[in-house]
């Protein structure tokens, strides 16, 4: 039965408020990442003095830190996963813990423990439903992420990477995050954070000076290594959450297409149902008349 031409209009009316909702969440996305990416750029100068500054004391001492030595025979991984604390996202947090869960039967066909940590609230609620064991989770931060923020996750996995195998300890540690890499490109990505491997010089051909370590390399690289991971961490925060923000601009755009399509749609059945409606009037006008002159 067809509706009612007063329900084609509060329909109608009911989904140009839905796409004026939508529009606006898209508008603010938009606006976020642009935010998310100057903080990501302000963040460069840091990033890069401090990979320097790494690869100048990992080049000029033979020191072996605890932080960069690998594991004869790794029995236990540790998996850091980064999601999202919202929904109307797309497809962003699905791709997450999809990989992550392909990460984790790898991990188990090779014979490894695998203990999970959780950032984002889609993804805690994921493992909760289906009664996964998550070791830490943190959440209400995935869309703007702070250096407290990341200096809290980085201080439980370098903690859980140094303490021993018997202990509860990890012999590695791997993050599985977004990698953004335009508006329209997000890209899950898996990277190991610890043991850490340090590349020797920003360039092939740079000549990097001399140096002179005071007190001496093993306590600058204690220094460093700590920074390096949370700086690392920090980076994937943000990473994600750019990914996050584009994710929610594309589905609230999709959204608000849908409705414009729904909109005329409805446009055109409301004005088929007006004119059906005085079409019919005319037609009683006339017979009556007809009937009266009879």
């Amino acid at each position: 039965m067809p509706a009612s031409l007063r329900e084609l209009r509060e329909r109608n009316r009911s989904v140009q408020a839905t796409q004026k909702i939508t529009r606006a969440m898209e508008l603010i996305a938009a606006s976020r990442i642009t935010k998310a990416q100057m903080a990501a750029r302000a963040a460069l100068p840091y990033t890069r003095e401090l990979n320097r500054a790494v690869a100048a004391v990992a080049s000029y001492s033979d020191v072996s830190h605890p932080l960069t030595t690998e594991r004869d025979h790794p029995t236990r991984s540790a998996i850091l996963v980064i999601t999202s604390d919202r929904g109307l996202a797309g497809a962003y947090s699905s791709n997450v813990l999809r990989l992550a869960d392909r990460l984790t039967r790898t991990l188990t066909d090779e014979g490894r423990e695998t203990v999970t940590y959780m950032a984002g609230r889609k993804g805690i609620a994921y493992y909760q439903y289906r009664g996964r064991p998550l070791e830490k989770t943190w959440a209400g931060f995935s869309d703007k992420p702070t250096y407290a923020n990341s200096d809290a996750i980085s201080d439980e996995l370098i903690a859980r990477f140094l303490a021993d195998v018997n202990d509860g300890g990890v012999d590695e540690i791997q993050v599985v995050y977004t990698r953004f890499e335009s508006m329209l490109v997000q890209e899950p990505r898996v990277r190991r954070v610890l043991p850490l491997h340090v590349v020797h010089g920003d360039e092939p051909h740079e000549a990097m000076p001399l140096y002179v370590f005071e007190p001496d390399p093993e306590t600058v690289l204690d220094a460093l290594l700590p920074l390096y991971v949370r700086n690392r961490i920090h980076f994937y925060l943000m990473q994600a959450a750019a990914s996050e923000l584009a994710s929610k601009q594309k589905a609230m755009k999709s959204a608000t297409d849908n409705a414009q399509q729904l909109i005329e749609g409805l446009t055109r059945q409301i004005n088929q149902a007006r004119q059906a409606k005085i079409t019919q009037e005319i037609t009683e006008i006339v017979g009556g008349a007809s009937a009266l002159a009879e």
